[in-house]
This record gives C-alpha cells, sequence and structure tokens, in this order.
C-alpha cells in the first residue's frame, strides 16, 4: 500500500526561494514515484504585508529591509536565475522591478484550493511574477491569471471586488506565524516535520523517505 503524505506548503508568490522549493519538492515526489501519494496544500505567508498597492522598486526596498548593497543584490539575482535554472524554472530578471503586495493573490488562491485549482493557479502566479514580470496586486493581472488556469473570471473578479476570503487567510497567516513559521519556504510534513527553505530534491526526497519509514 502507498504511504500518504499531506504536505502544507507555507509560502508568498513573491518569494523567489519559494518557486525553487516547490520545483525541488515536486522532482522529489515524481522521483519516490510509487513510493508515496501526497497532497499539497499552498498556505499564506506575506513577506511583506504592509507593502502599498504600488509596490516598492525592488533594489530600494532589499536595502532597506536587509541592507544589501547593489553589488549583493545583483549576486543575489545571480545565484536565484542559476538555481531555478537548475530545476527548470526561468527567472526573468531583465523584467522584474518591484516588489507588491499579494495579499489579494492569496484570497484567489484559497479560493482555487476549494476549486480544485490551486497547484495551477500557485504555478501561474509564479511564473507571472518572476518569469513575466507582472504585477501579482493587480486585480486585472490576477483575474487573467485565474481563467487560465481554469478558473471563472466572473468569480475571481466579484472575489477581487470584496473581502471574500480576506478573513480566512488572515486566520491562516496568523496561524503559521503563532507556530513560529516566520520566513518561507516552510514546508510541513504531516503536521509535525519542517523543512525550512528552498532545498535541492535530494534533501526533499531523503527528508519524505525518513517520514515514510518512520510511520
Amino acid at each position: 500500500m502507498k504511504n500518504h503524505i499531506k504536505i502544507d506548503f507555507v509560502s508568498d508568490v513573491s518569494c523567489p526561494w519559494c518557486i525553487i522549493g516547490l520545483k525541488s519538492l515536486e522532482t522529489a515526489i515524481v522521483t519516490l514515484g510509487s513510493e508515496v501519494t501526497t497532497d499539497i496544500h499552498f498556505q499564506p505567508f506575506e513577506l511583506n504585508p504592509r507593502m502599498a498597492a504600488e509596490g516598492q522598486d525592488i533594489n530600494e526596498h532589499l536595502a532597506e529591509k536587509y541592507g544589501a548593497t547593489p553589488e549583493q543584490s545583483a549576486s543575489n539575482r545571480e545565484a536565484i536565475r542559476a538555481r531555478g535554472a537548475a530545476e527548470g524554472f526561468v527567472f526573468g530578471m531583465d523584467k522584474r522591478s518591484r516588489i507588491y503586495n499579494t495579499f489579494d493573490a492569496h484570497r484567489l488562491l484559497h479560493w482555487a484550493e476549494i476549486e480544485g485549482k490551486q497547484l495551477e493557479l500557485k504555478h501561474a502566479l509564479f511564473t507571472a511574477y518572476f518569469t513575466d514580470g507582472d504585477n501579482p496586486s493587480d486585480h486585472e493581472t490576477l483575474i487573467r491569471i485565474a481563467e487560465s488556469v481554469g478558473l471563472d473570471k466572473i468569480a475571481a473578479r466579484a472575489i477581487l471586488n470584496s473581502e471574500l476570503y480576506a478573513d480566512d487567510v488572515r486566520a491562516l497567516e496568523k496561524l503559521y506565524l503563532s507556530r513560529g513559521i516566520n520566513s518561507v519556504p516552510a514546508v510541513i510534513i504531516n503536521d509535525k516535520h519542517l523543512i525550512s527553505g528552498g532545498q535541492t530534491s535530494d534533501v526533499f526526497e531523503r527528508a519524505l523517505k525518513q517520514i515514510v519509514a518512520m510511520a
């Protein structure tokens, strides 16, 4: 009988290491093949919950938040680009110049889980922001992305024009903060095992095998 693994993937769509971690995790799951079945739930985390609607220049933001010099930022971007390429993800570094608020994207992701399209929407949001340089706080952009993965655009617009799922997202954010999740990605396996950071597929594969062996 296959071993079933529940995965809560706590992340933000503006976090580059989150898409790297997700791609690595998916590779590990494919490698494990018939050994396991998995159920991934994407949980909300905002890196910049107080970010203004218009966003902020990315270099200015990194300097303010982390004290990063332009040289350090460039080096970090290259490391991210290279790691992404190794995992089969394209970072369009020349297209992404601003950091944006992601709360509404998380509201759509919450709805997408109900509709059975959360994984597809998560990947589409990552691609829109990191590859294409789109604004994940812009409602028209979010509606277009939602429609592209098979979600109803009229329903998506109605959600974004209301406060629907806002309380749910805030409650989940508070829950994971209360559990000590202060950085992402945070991958929680079967509600008790934590794997932090954008690990390689080998790390995820070994961890999942160990968890299955302990079950």
